[in-house]
């Protein structure tokens, strides 16, 4: 893991997209082939999502998605994170959740929400530690919310 880490928005292709999530599909808690397929996710994060990519080389190591279209309640919903295993541990995830969350909050939304199963402790743990907060589950998904006040409101 000796190589410069690149970061990008957007540049990555739907099959670059679907590559890196059948590559990461068993860190998934439950396994993302599980609970969707990965090319037609794939095509609708390409399609939809503004997506924070972390690449090494021509590899794409990380990547964050999300949807940033709710105008109207100014929240915007990360629908994905991932990080190939061999790179977990690095600071990847939190170099592109920080991009994330400058760039949402810098578009004027002012929140961000993220679904998590309620097993999957370490993503849990990592949202607490970027600032989201549970506020409620359904189906053993815990909902969680990062708000943004700008000063004065």
């Amino acid at each position: 893991m000796k190589h410069l880490i690149r970061h990008t928005i957007g540049c990555a292709s739907e099959a670059e997209i679907a590559g890196h999530l059948l590559l990461c599909d068993s860190a998934f808690v439950p396994p993302l082939s599980s609970r969707v397929d990965i090319a037609q996710y794939a095509h609708k994060i390409f399609s939809n999502a503004h997506c924070f990519e972390a690449w090494a080389e021509e590899t794409l190591i990380g990547l964050v998605a999300a949807y940033c279209q709710n105008l109207e309640t100014e929240t915007a919903f990360i629908t994905n994170v991932s990080v190939l295993p061999n790179w977990q541990s690095a600071g990847v995830a939190t170099q592109l959740m920080n991009r994330c969350r400058e760039q949402i909050f810098g578009a004027g939304f002012r929140k961000i929400a993220l679904q998590v199963n309620h097993h999957n402790r370490i993503a849990f743990s990592f949202y607490e530690k970027h600032g989201f907060a549970a506020v409620g589950e359904n189906n053993g998904t815990l909902n969680m919310i990062l708000s943004f006040e700008r000063n004065g409101q």
